[in-house]
Protein backbone atom coordinates (compact mmCIF):
# COMPACT_ATOMS: atom_id res chain seq x y z
CA UNK A 1 0.00 0.00 0.00
CA UNK A 2 2.39 2.71 1.23
CA UNK A 3 5.00 1.35 -1.18
CA UNK A 4 3.12 3.27 -3.88
CA UNK A 5 3.94 6.50 -2.04
CA UNK A 6 7.60 5.56 -1.81
CA UNK A 7 7.72 4.76 -5.51
CA UNK A 8 6.12 8.12 -6.33
CA UNK A 9 8.79 9.88 -4.28
CA UNK A 10 11.70 7.71 -5.41
CA UNK A 11 13.46 10.34 -7.53
CA UNK A 12 13.32 12.88 -4.69
CA UNK A 13 14.46 10.34 -2.08
CA UNK A 14 17.36 9.31 -4.31
CA UNK A 15 18.58 12.91 -4.23
CA UNK A 16 17.95 13.30 -0.50
CA UNK A 17 20.01 10.24 0.40
CA UNK A 18 23.01 12.01 -1.16
CA UNK A 19 22.34 15.36 0.53
CA UNK A 20 25.66 17.10 1.29
CA UNK A 21 24.62 17.79 4.88
CA UNK A 22 24.23 14.04 5.45
CA UNK A 23 27.23 12.80 3.50
CA UNK A 24 29.54 15.43 5.00
CA UNK A 25 28.38 14.33 8.44
CA UNK A 26 29.62 10.84 7.61
CA UNK A 27 32.89 11.85 5.96
CA UNK A 28 33.67 14.19 8.85
CA UNK A 29 33.70 17.44 6.90
CA UNK A 30 30.43 18.88 8.24
CA UNK A 31 31.17 21.91 10.43
CA UNK A 32 29.91 21.43 13.97
CA UNK A 33 28.11 24.79 13.75
CA UNK A 34 25.83 23.37 11.06
CA UNK A 35 25.06 20.28 13.10
CA UNK A 36 24.34 22.37 16.22
CA UNK A 37 21.95 24.51 14.17
CA UNK A 38 20.27 21.35 12.87
CA UNK A 39 19.93 19.79 16.32
CA UNK A 40 18.21 22.87 17.76
CA UNK A 41 15.81 23.10 14.82
CA UNK A 42 15.11 19.39 14.97
CA UNK A 43 14.31 19.61 18.67
CA UNK A 44 11.78 22.36 17.92
CA UNK A 45 10.35 20.29 15.07
CA UNK A 46 9.99 17.18 17.25
CA UNK A 47 7.86 19.07 19.76
CA UNK A 48 5.27 19.72 17.07
CA UNK A 49 5.71 16.27 15.53
CA UNK A 50 4.92 14.63 18.88
CA UNK A 51 1.89 16.89 19.26
CA UNK A 52 0.64 15.70 15.86
CA UNK A 53 1.05 12.06 16.87
CA UNK A 54 -0.95 12.73 20.04
CA UNK A 55 -3.71 14.39 18.05
CA UNK A 56 -3.90 11.37 15.77
CA UNK A 57 -3.94 8.99 18.74
CA UNK A 58 -7.08 10.75 20.00
CA UNK A 59 -8.79 10.88 16.63
CA UNK A 60 -12.23 9.21 16.59
CA UNK A 61 -11.26 7.24 13.48
CA UNK A 62 -8.21 5.66 15.13
CA UNK A 63 -8.59 1.99 16.03
CA UNK A 64 -7.80 1.28 19.67
CA UNK A 65 -4.58 -0.58 18.87
CA UNK A 66 -3.44 2.21 16.54
CA UNK A 67 -4.32 4.87 19.10
CA UNK A 68 -2.20 3.12 21.70
CA UNK A 69 0.78 2.76 19.36
CA UNK A 70 0.52 6.37 18.17
CA UNK A 71 0.58 7.53 21.78
CA UNK A 72 3.67 5.41 22.38
CA UNK A 73 5.33 6.86 19.28
CA UNK A 74 4.57 10.35 20.55
CA UNK A 75 6.31 9.40 23.79
CA UNK A 76 9.26 8.16 21.75
CA UNK A 77 9.51 11.42 19.83
CA UNK A 78 9.35 13.38 23.07
CA UNK A 79 11.74 11.22 25.07
CA UNK A 80 14.01 8.92 23.06
CA UNK A 81 14.88 11.30 20.24
CA UNK A 82 14.85 14.32 22.54
CA UNK A 83 17.26 12.54 24.89
CA UNK A 84 19.68 12.23 21.98
CA UNK A 85 19.38 15.96 21.38
CA UNK A 86 19.85 16.70 25.08
CA UNK A 87 23.10 14.75 25.04
CA UNK A 88 24.25 17.01 22.22
CA UNK A 89 23.10 20.10 24.10
CA UNK A 90 25.08 19.02 27.16
CA UNK A 91 28.20 18.41 25.12
CA UNK A 92 28.06 21.83 23.47
CA UNK A 93 26.47 23.72 26.40
CA UNK A 94 23.50 24.83 24.29
CA UNK A 95 19.73 24.27 24.39
CA UNK A 96 16.58 25.02 22.44
CA UNK A 97 15.08 27.25 25.15
CA UNK A 98 14.24 30.59 23.62
CA UNK A 99 15.19 29.37 20.14
CA UNK A 100 12.81 30.12 17.31
CA UNK A 101 11.80 27.96 14.41
CA UNK A 102 13.68 29.02 11.30
CA UNK A 103 11.78 29.52 8.02
CA UNK A 104 11.72 25.95 6.78
CA UNK A 105 11.15 24.47 10.21
CA UNK A 106 8.09 26.67 10.56
CA UNK A 107 6.98 25.82 7.03
CA UNK A 108 7.19 22.10 7.75
CA UNK A 109 5.58 22.13 11.20
CA UNK A 110 2.81 24.49 10.10
CA UNK A 111 2.01 22.23 7.15
CA UNK A 112 1.84 19.02 9.15
CA UNK A 113 -0.12 20.63 12.00
CA UNK A 114 -2.65 22.03 9.54
CA UNK A 115 -3.13 18.68 7.82
CA UNK A 116 -3.44 16.74 11.08
CA UNK A 117 -5.83 19.29 12.61
CA UNK A 118 -8.08 19.99 9.62
CA UNK A 119 -7.96 17.00 7.30
CA UNK A 120 -9.11 13.40 7.76
CA UNK A 121 -7.31 10.84 9.91
CA UNK A 122 -5.81 9.07 6.88
CA UNK A 123 -4.29 12.27 5.51
CA UNK A 124 -2.92 13.12 8.94
CA UNK A 125 -1.13 9.79 9.09
CA UNK A 126 0.32 10.27 5.61
CA UNK A 127 1.78 13.72 6.26
CA UNK A 128 3.87 12.36 9.17
CA UNK A 129 5.05 9.22 7.39
CA UNK A 130 8.18 10.68 5.69
CA UNK A 131 9.62 11.80 9.02
CA UNK A 132 9.71 8.16 10.03
CA UNK A 133 10.46 6.47 6.74
CA UNK A 134 12.91 8.92 5.16
CA UNK A 135 14.92 9.17 8.39
CA UNK A 136 15.22 5.40 8.61
CA UNK A 137 16.24 5.21 4.97
CA UNK A 138 18.91 7.91 5.11
CA UNK A 139 20.10 6.58 8.46
CA UNK A 140 20.79 3.21 6.84
CA UNK A 141 22.38 4.91 3.81
CA UNK A 142 24.70 6.87 6.10
CA UNK A 143 25.53 3.71 8.05
CA UNK A 144 26.50 1.99 4.79
CA UNK A 145 28.67 4.95 3.80
CA UNK A 146 30.31 4.94 7.23
CA UNK A 147 31.13 1.27 6.86
CA UNK A 148 32.56 1.87 3.39
CA UNK A 149 34.77 4.69 4.67
CA UNK A 150 35.92 2.63 7.62
CA UNK A 151 38.75 4.18 9.62
CA UNK A 152 39.82 6.45 6.78
CA UNK A 153 37.99 9.46 8.26
CA UNK A 154 37.45 10.98 11.68
CA UNK A 155 34.16 12.52 12.77
CA UNK A 156 32.83 13.92 16.02
CA UNK A 157 31.04 11.35 18.20
CA UNK A 158 27.69 13.16 17.89
CA UNK A 159 27.55 12.36 14.18
CA UNK A 160 28.02 8.67 14.91
CA UNK A 161 25.34 8.80 17.61
CA UNK A 162 22.89 10.28 15.09
CA UNK A 163 23.67 7.55 12.54
CA UNK A 164 23.42 4.80 15.16
CA UNK A 165 19.98 5.97 16.29
CA UNK A 166 18.30 6.34 12.92
CA UNK A 167 19.93 3.25 11.42
CA UNK A 168 19.18 1.21 14.52
CA UNK A 169 16.79 -1.67 15.06
CA UNK A 170 14.69 0.15 17.66
CA UNK A 171 13.92 3.04 15.34
CA UNK A 172 13.21 0.63 12.47
CA UNK A 173 10.64 -1.11 14.66
CA UNK A 174 8.88 2.22 15.25
CA UNK A 175 8.92 2.97 11.53
CA UNK A 176 7.56 -0.45 10.57
CA UNK A 177 4.79 -0.12 13.13
CA UNK A 178 3.82 3.29 11.79
CA UNK A 179 3.86 2.05 8.19
CA UNK A 180 1.57 -0.81 9.25
CA UNK A 181 -0.91 1.68 10.72
CA UNK A 182 -0.95 3.65 7.47
CA UNK A 183 -1.25 0.49 5.37
CA UNK A 184 -4.25 -0.60 7.42
CA UNK A 185 -6.22 2.60 6.85
CA UNK A 186 -5.36 2.55 3.16
CA UNK A 187 -7.24 -0.73 2.80
CA UNK A 188 -10.56 1.07 3.26
CA UNK A 189 -9.63 4.57 2.07
CA UNK A 190 -11.30 5.98 -1.02
CA UNK A 191 -9.25 6.62 -4.16
CA UNK A 192 -9.61 10.37 -3.60
CA UNK A 193 -8.29 10.03 -0.05
CA UNK A 194 -5.37 7.91 -1.25
CA UNK A 195 -4.54 10.59 -3.79
CA UNK A 196 -4.54 13.25 -1.06
CA UNK A 197 -2.41 11.03 1.15
CA UNK A 198 0.16 10.66 -1.61
CA UNK A 199 0.21 14.44 -2.14
CA UNK A 200 0.94 14.97 1.56
CA UNK A 201 3.60 12.26 1.54
CA UNK A 202 5.36 13.88 -1.41
CA UNK A 203 5.19 17.34 0.12
CA UNK A 204 6.64 16.13 3.41
CA UNK A 205 9.45 14.39 1.50
CA UNK A 206 10.25 17.73 -0.12
CA UNK A 207 10.13 19.47 3.25
CA UNK A 208 12.50 16.88 4.73
CA UNK A 209 15.00 17.68 1.98
CA UNK A 210 14.52 21.41 2.49
CA UNK A 211 15.08 20.96 6.24
CA UNK A 212 18.58 19.65 5.55
CA UNK A 213 19.12 22.41 2.97
CA UNK A 214 18.32 24.88 5.72
CA UNK A 215 20.94 23.39 8.04
CA UNK A 216 23.49 23.25 5.24
CA UNK A 217 22.98 26.95 4.53
CA UNK A 218 22.44 28.06 8.18
CA UNK A 219 19.29 29.80 6.96
CA UNK A 220 17.99 32.64 9.11
CA UNK A 221 15.02 34.95 8.94
CA UNK A 222 15.64 38.00 6.72
CA UNK A 223 15.99 41.39 8.31
CA UNK A 224 13.15 43.48 6.94
CA UNK A 225 13.40 47.16 7.72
Amino acid sequence: MTESFWKAAQSLISVTEKHPFLTSMVDGTLPEANFRYYVVQDALYLTDFAACLRLLSRHPAAASSAATRLSQLADGAEHDETELHKSFFTKWDIDAAGAKQMPRTLLYTSYMLRVVATRCYEEGLAVLLPCFWVYMHVGKCMLKLREELGDSVKRVPQYDAWIDMYAGDEFEKEVRDYIAIVDEVMMTASEDTKKKMEEHFLMSCKLEHMFWDQAQDLLDWPVIE
